[in-house]
């Protein structure tokens, strides 16, 4: 009997240390992602302002970090009443979710999704906004909003959990919250000067590395793949799941780029490399909510609508004179509320066009719609209140020479005359 026992825990053990080691690799490509965005969303702006936006996201992590680790895991995972949580910091208890890892360990994982989420903000309001204003707006998304959203969705006793709602690794609650958000406060903050003629039309303003933001993108691809596969939270008894969130990733991600090359090249006569790089972002990101209950042809149908939606979100987004200098709203806001949706029509078990009906459409419809007004309504007061007390945007001076130079005292490209 001893022996039956000793082998019990042995396992358990086992199990406990190859999970470990599964969420830990995970958790540190995700961790990398922030790598992605910095060199993203520096190579599309000017080459005056990459500094500043690498300090943005320098301040995803750590102001974020510390305030996700203080006050805004509890709101998410602690014990809930459906909506919000109690628990302030990481509790040692069970958290209901089956874990066979540490609850900091689960935190950490978590974290990269937190600073994920609030990176996509950053890139929206380039080249314009106050370093310690984003701060301050930092904290309060890290630790209250994206919190909020978490514990609705992924909390045991989240409403929209109990409801069916399936968003795997977090199209609604990590993208759609931070491409809302990213709308409101691009909104609020007013576009860059010289960002519209005296006509009101867009003019371009290239950004002055577009290598480096291919790097960043590829970054950014790497991590997808600890991004979704990590959300099993575990390898043992994950195997074929594993095997079917990565490929299901891979398969929208590609099929996004190309249909974003042949609709560049059929619409501008030419392929936009750019605008290809985000078709792929939009591909994983759209596929993000589903991975684990898509066959692999309904996932490539979505990567080639995502790449296709981003082009024509970016296009519309710039003609109603909302700046976004990187393209995160049509990337994250527009194809996070796609690949939400896309659940409820696409899931082999339960889509509308697998014959489940519309229950898992309706949630899914629901689900994002509150998340993403939700992230929206809240941002656009917070940065309004902003505005009007310490003031969110640099002054004139200061954006037209530069916030790296002003702000910061230091340029990207110290040796050039």
């Amino acid at each position: 009997m001893q022996d039956v026992v000793t082998t019990a825990v042995e396992q358990k053990e086992l199990i406990s240390a190859i999970d470990t080691v599964w969420v830990a690799i995970c958790a540190a490509i995700i961790f990398l992602m922030e790598g992605g965005f910095a060199l993203l969303e520096a190579g599309f702006v000017r080459a005056k302002n990459a500094m500043s936006i690498i300090a943005k996201v320098i301040i995803d992590i750590t102001f974020g970090g510390l305030a996700f680790y203080t006050i805004g895991f509890g709101i998410a995972y602690g014990a809930s009443n459906g909506w919000f949580a109690f628990d302030i910091g990481i509790t040692e208890a069970d958290l209901g979710l089956g874990l066979t890892v540490s609850n900091k360990l689960f935190w950490f994982i978590q974290l990269g999704f937190a600073i994920a989420a609030i990176s996509i903000v950053s890139g929206a309001v380039a080249e314009r906004m106050k370093v310690w204003a984003y701060a301050v707006f930092v904290v309060i998304f890290c630790s209250v909003m994206y919190p909020l959203a978490a514990n609705w969705v992924w909390n045991p006793n989240g409403w929209l959990a109990l409801r069916g709602f399936n968003d795997f690794a977090g199209s609604a609650a990590v993208h759609a919250m931070g491409g809302f958000a990213a709308l409101a406060a691009a909104i609020v903050l007013g576009p860059r000067l010289g960002k519209y003629d005296t006509d009101g039309k867009p003019v371009a303003i290239p950004g002055h590395n577009l290598p480096l933001a291919a790097v960043g993108g590829f970054i950014l691809w790497f991590g997808w793949f600890g991004f979704n596969p990590g959300s099993t939270l575990g390898a043992v008894g994950n195997w074929e799941l594993i095997g079917i969130i990565a490929t299901n990733t891979f398969l929208a991600s590609a099929a996004g780029g190309i249909s974003t090359m042949f609709y560049t090249y059929f619409k501008y006569g030419q392929i936009d490399v750019t605008m290809t790089i985000n078709g792929v972002l939009a591909g994983l990101v759209a596929v993000t909510a589903g991975c684990n209950i898509l066959d692999s042809g309904s996932a490539i149908i979505i990567g080639l609508i995502a790449g296709v939606l981003v082009d024509v979100a970016v296009i519309f987004i710039d003609k109603i004179k909302i700046d976004d200098p990187v393209g995160a709203i049509a990337v994250h806001g527009v194809n996070g509320l796609f690949g939400t949706i896309a659940v409820g029509l696409f899931a082999a078990d339960g889509g509308l066009f697998f014959g489940g009906g519309a229950d898992l459409l309706i949630t899914q419809v629901i689900g994002v719609l509150v998340i993403g007004s939700f992230s929206f309504i809240l941002t656009f007061i917070i940065m309004t209140i902003l505005k009007k007390t310490i003031g969110i945007r640099v002054n004139r001076s200061e954006e037209t020479a530069g916030i790296d130079a002003v702000s910061f005292g230091v340029e990207a490209y110290t040796t050039f005359e």
